[in-house]
């Protein structure tokens, strides 16, 4: 399974690196979480709200920091309908200026 966070490397960006290892060791995945920071790979990717997550390839959150228990639920496929975004306003802070 591939999974990545995408964001400059602001506080939110770290926090959500921080909660998806987080559930990955708590379903004992053995899965590599890449953490992107590259802002032309992260324009590349469509990402317009950061801190994003990416599950195999599909946006799951953007500009939101999820809880571990609901990251578990979407590296798990549970609620696979729903992404979790918040308008970012003007900026990358995920809404948080």
């Amino acid at each position: 399974m591939k999974i990545q966070v995408l964001g400059p490397g602001c506080g939110s960006c770290k926090q959500l690196h921080e909660q998806v290892l987080k559930a990955v060791k708590e379903l004992n995945m053995d899965t590599e979480v890449e953490y992107v920071t590259d802002i032309q790979k992260i324009a590349e990717a469509g990402i317009m709200s950061s801190p994003a997550l990416i599950i195999e390839g599909k946006v799951a959150s953007a500009g939101t920091v999820p809880t571990v228990e609901k990251i578990k639920e979407m590296i798990s496929g549970e609620n696979s309908d729903n992404t979790e975004s918040k308008s970012s306003g003007c900026c990358s802070c995920g809404g948080k200026c």
